[in-house]
This record gives structure tokens, C-alpha cells and sequence, in this order.
């Protein structure tokens, strides 16, 4: 065990086997940490043994911190987990996870009132009104809003109506029930219980359940033409058609799949992303994505879980079924989690994901015009974490080799700094010690001379190296950096074509990124940059050595009669082009009469 103090082991020993919340003090005396555990002796010991503070440098930081700890007893697990996110809430601890929910995105409010308004609004009031949303869409919720005072117009004023000042004649109506945006019930031209009708449709609408509207309208519709209400059943059926023409923008899955409730989760370096999607008869209700700090590399298993816990603390409750893409670490009372592996219910966490991402780079898209220096910063940290690197990779430097069948070798070191090509820096390599196709041997060479020059010049060295290939690649690649004494100094990893697979020095097992992470793309382009250049360098190369050898097989044409022709004309249609004249001018009348005599010139 590795206690930072005698007296904080003596605390940990004595604690309880019991679950309850721990937290863990600096020493300013402020909370650092706060933690739940089914046993509270077991979970804090494990925080002080070896083995898991190893590969976690930030675990070791918080551990070193840790000063003084207290601790409360609760009856289950579950009571631990929402007495923690009441803590965490209140004292917002540096390295617990963080939800840092938008309070910008607005709600629609279906006011506790007589006659209730419905409204969009930013504020929640535990008032007992209804919330519907958030609505991160602002042109979604208008298109809503729209819809239902089309199909319900309802009062917009403040007035407290209540019945007694009704009957006495209290209120006046206003402009509204001029424009027909409301029935003004405050001059009881609206019944009260006519009006709680429509407010019970509106909500019906708000939780996604069209059908039922759209079958008491259509019942409406045609008990008004039975009675040859005409002129009412053509409005009936205008609002039927805004129903239909509603539901089908908004339908997204079989209605089959009823009401439920999708979580996803996005990890990126020290941060997470958790979209969350309600959806109610196949139709998206709403759509609202959360950010999580996660300084400890927490798992996703414990970061889905406080996605959730925040989320429903914002809707209020949770549909009985969640699509989840893997169990959370908590349960949830009354919810079934469901983790699709084919049909409608995939597609929608595939949406859900979708509209993670499409947040994550909105975000980075803002955040790059606001401050670009703290977005690259973000972004390289999401590479550092991934690719588990001790520096951010602001210097990277990425070789690929080139032959045909052994012939003409070369190399390419491309250059990316701050994630983008610095052309200026890219180098080409004459492979110059090694004869037959040996990848593994050009690499080492390559590299060695590389790093042996810029150690020996006192230049710049990357902070993360990239080869292109697998396995033998980097093993190659890492002998020469330990033979350098290089290896603690700069990251380095393989990139294999083929599945995008990413190796780690010392890990049998090859790492896979989402296709859509920022580090593997960052990877791919740097792969595929060096290739470009490398290739590019190569056929100049190969087409020289062919040129050459087809003018070594001319009578009377020497090599130095070749390489001046090669400096000067470059390839063999300029060369017989250029004609006897210009060609007895750079290399003599010699050299230019064996070639006339050969038929060499056009």
C-alpha cells in the first residue's frame, strides 16, 4: 500500500465495511474527489495500492494530494450514487466528473395555472409545471410551437384567471381573439374544461403520442360532417394535414419500436459526450447532447451512467426501455437497458451517435474562431490520451518507404506541427546501406540518421514519431530509438493500412479508433501525406535510373555525357526534342554525333 501519511492509513483502515460516499481532502483543506462504494474499506484501499496507480499518472497526482478523508454511510449502493451526485453538484470537485449541461437550451412550459399557457422558456421553476425538452434544435421548437397553437390557439396574457373574476366581468379581451390566436376564455368565451381538453392534446403532442390526436381529430372531423358542419370539418381537417405533414418530417423509425429513451456515448481525451434522444412512436420528441469531464480516465460504463443520471434529472423521468451501446455501472429504477445489435433500434443509437459527433464538431468549429490556440490544444489532447502519449503531440513526424521489386529505395519524413503539414520541414532519404527489399532495415537506417542529426545539431525532436506499417515496422523503428536513448523522450507508434490497425511499443494487441476520432484521422492523413511525397520522390527516381539506362545502351554516350544531359533536360522527350545543335552545345560534337548517328533526335 502506498499511504501519502501514517494518519490518513490509520483513517482508511478504520473505515467500514458499508456502502456510502467518501471525500477526499487536500490540503487547503478543500475536496478534491468525492467517490461512491458498496464498501467503503475496500473501494478507499484500492486507491493507495500499486497496481492501479501504476498506468494512471493522474490517479497518482490526486493520491499524492490527498490530505484528509471523511466518509457517509447509506443504506445501498444506489442511495451512494445520488448522495455522490448531490456532492459532486454542490462542491464540484477538481477531478470528478463534471456535467456541463447548456442551460441556453430552452424548454416548452406548460404553466400550473388556470387556463395554462404553454411557453418556451430558459428558466425551469419547480412550480409544479410541465418541462418538455431541452431543445438543443431552436428552429425544431419553433416548427412545434407553430403546429400547436395552429391546431389550439390558447392564451398568451398573464392574467390570473380564476372563475370568480370571470363571472364578475374582471377582464377585457384583447387583440388575440381579433386574429383568432385565442378563444378568450378570460371573458368566458372558452370554457375551462374546453380548455383543459386542448391542454391535454398539446401534451400528448409534446410527448411524441400523435395518435391519439390525430384520431380524436379525425373523430371530430367527421361528426361535423355528419351534421353538415361544413365550414368546422374543413378546419379539422387542415389541422389532420398539419398532424400528418408533422409526424412524417419528424419519423425517423418503425412506430413499432413505442416510446423509448436512447443514450450514447463519445469519449475524447479528458472529455465525454453523451447525446440522448426521446423517442415516442418512431418519432424523435427531442434531441439534447451533454458534456462530461472526466480527468481520471474514467471508465464509459461510469461515465454513461452520470450522463444519465444528469439527463434525468433534467427531464424529470425516463422512458421504461433506454438504448444504451453498453451497460452502464449503476441501475436505474424502473428503466430496462437494451443494447441493439441489429434493425431499428441500432439505427437509432447510430443517430444518436451521429448527433454526437455533429455537436463535437460544431463545438470544435466555435471554439476554433473563439480561441484556435485552446481547440488545438483540446484536440491534441484527445491524440495524447489515445494513442497514451506523456506529451501533447504539438511535433509529429510520420516515414514511409518506397521501391519497386527492390529497386531505387527511398524514404519520406513528412512534418506536422500543430496538426498541420509544415512542408518547409519534410525530407527525403536515399536509402544507402541496404541492397534487397528489407522494410524493417530502411526503416533503422532511416530513422537513425534522422535522429543521430538532429541529436548531433541540437535541432527539434518530435514529440510523437508515426511509421507506416505494422508490427516489424515499428520494432525496427523502436531499436534505433532505444540505441539513441530516445525512447523515454518521444512517443511512437505503427499504422497498418490495412484495418487502420495503431501498435504500441511493448503491446501485443493492436488498438482500434472510431473511423470519426480526431486521432485516427489525424494518423490516416499523416500516413497518407507521407506516402504521397514518398511515391512522388520515387518515380522521379525511377524514371531517371530507366532514362539512364536506355542512354547507357547508345554507342559513344558516356556517364558524363548522361548526367549533364540529365541535369540540363531532364527527360528523354526534351532530350530529342532539343535536336543536334543545342545538344553539341552542353556535351560537344562528339557525344552529339554518336547520338545522330542512333536516329536519337526527332
Amino acid at each position: 500500500m502506498l499511504y501519502p501519511s501514517d494518519a490518513l492509513k490509520n483513517q482508511v483502515e478504520s473505515l467500514p465495511n458499508l456502502p456510502g460516499v467518501y471525500q477526499y481532502f487536500d490540503k487547503a483543506g478543500k475536496v478534491i474527489y468525492v467517490g461512491k462504494a458498496k464498501n467503503l474499506k475496500k473501494r478507499v484501499a484500492s486507491y493507495f495500492t500499486e497496481g492501479r496507480q501504476q498506468d494512471n499518472r493522474k490517479l497518482q497526482i490526486l493520491v499524492a494530494k490527498i490530505v484528509d478523508l471523511k466518509f457517509t454511510v447509506v443504506s445501498s449502493e444506489a442511495e451512494a450514487f445520488l448522495l455522490e451526485n448531490t456532492y459532486i453538484k454542490k462542491l464540484q470537485p477538481r477531478y470528478n466528473v463534471l456535467l456541463k449541461d447548456d442551460k441556453s437550451y430552452p424548454c416548452i412550459c406548460v404553466k400550473k395555472e388556470p387556463f395554462p399557457r404553454i411557453f418556451p422558456t430558459r428558466r425551469i421553476v419547480k412550480d409544479g409545471s410541465k418541462y418538455f425538452g431541452p431543445y438543443s434544435n431552436i428552429r425544431a421548437l419553433r416548427v412545434l410551437l407553430d403546429l400547436i397553437r395552429a391546431l389550439y390557439p390558447l392564451r398568451t396574457c398573464p392574467l390570473p384567471l380564476n372563475a370568480s373574476d370571470i363571472a364578475s366581468g374582471k377582464f377585457k379581451s384583447c387583440l388575440d381573439l381579433q386574429i383568432g390566436t385565442c378563444k378568450a376564455p378570460c371573458i368566458a368565451r372558452q370554457s375551462e374544461e374546453e380548455y383543459s381538453k386542448n391542454v391535454a392534446m398539446i401534451t400528448s403532442i409534446l410527448r411524441g403520442d400523435l395518435s391519439e390526436v390525430k384520431d380524436l381529430v379525425k373523430k371530430e372531423m367527421l361528426e361535423a360532417s355528419g351534421a353538415l358542419q361544413f365550414e368546422l370539418a374543413n378546419e379539422l381537417k387542415g389541422k389532420l394535414h398539419l398532424l400528418a405533414d408533422f409526424q412524417s418530417k419528424s419519423t425517423v423509425a418503425n412506430a413499432t419500436v413505442g416510446n423509448v429513451d436512447v443514450f450514447c456515448l463519445v469519449k475524447e481525451g479528458a472529455l465525454a459526450y453523451s447525446n440522448f434522444m426521446r423517442i415516442a412512436n418512431g418519432s424523435v420528441v427531442y434531441s439534447y447532447t451533454v458534456e462530461l469531464n472526466a480527468p481520471l480516465d474514467n471508465p464509459p460504463a461510469e461515465l454513461l451512467s452520470y450522463a444519465i443520471l444528469g439527463i434525468k434529472e433534467m427531464v424529470d423521468t425516463l422512458n421504461k426501455e433506454i438504448i444504451v451501446p453498453f451497460l452502464p455501472d449503476e441501475e436505474f429504477i424502473g428503466a430496462a437497458f437494451t443494447i441493439p445489435q441489429r434493425g431499428d433500434k441500432l439505427n437509432l443509437l447510430s443517430l444518436s451517435e451521429r448527433n454526437c459527433r455533429a455537436y463535437i464538431a460544431q463545438r470544435m468549429e466555435q471554439l476554433d474562431k473563439k480561441d484556435p490556440e485552446v481547440a488545438l490544444k483540446q484536440r491534441l489532447e484527445v491524440v495524447k490520451q489515445d494513442l497514451h502519449l506523456s506529451e501533447l503531440p504539438y511535433h509529429i513526424e510520420c516515414f514511409d518507404n518506397s521501391n519497386t521489386q527492390g529497386t531505387n529505395p527511398v524514404a519520406a519524413c513528412v512534418v506536422f506541427k500543430n496538426a498541420k503539414p509544415s512542408k518547409k520541414d519534410y525530407r527525403h532519404f536515399l536509402i544507402k546501406t541496404v541492397d534487397s527489399p528489407n522494410d524493417y532495415a530502411s526503416m533503422e537506417e532511416v530513422l537513425y540518421r534522422r535522429y543521430r542529426r538532429l541529436l548531433d545539431e541540437g535541432g527539434e525532436l518530435p514529440q510523437l514519431i508515426v511509421v507506416d506499417g505494422g508490427k516489424g515496422q515499428l520494432s525496427s523503428a523502436v531499436s534505433v530509438l532505444r540505441r539513441l536513448g530516445l525512447m523515454e523522450r518521444i512517443g511512437i507508434v505503427g499504422l497498418a493500412k490495412r484495418l487502420e490497425e495503431i501498435f504500441l511499443p511493448d503491446d501485443s494487441t493492436s488498438l482500434y479508433l472510431n473511423k470519426n476520432s480526431f486521432s485516427l484521422r489525424l494518423l490516416m492523413q499523416l500516413r497518407d501525406e507521407a506516402h504521397r511525397f514518398g511515391i512522388t520522390f520515387h518515380r522521379k527516381r525511377r524514371s531517371s535510373s530507366m532514362l539512364q539506362h536506355e542512354l547507357n545502351q547508345l554507342p559513344g554516350v558516356g556517364e558524363q555525357t548522361i548526367n549533364k544531359l540529365l541535369s540540363e533536360l531532364k527527360t528523354l522527350s526534351r532530350m530529342k526534342q532539343a535536336g543536334y545543335v543545342q545538344v553539341a552545345k552542353l556535351v560537344g560534337k562528339r557525344p552529339a554525333n554518336a547520338l545522330k548517328a542512333a536516329n536519337f533526335f526527332e
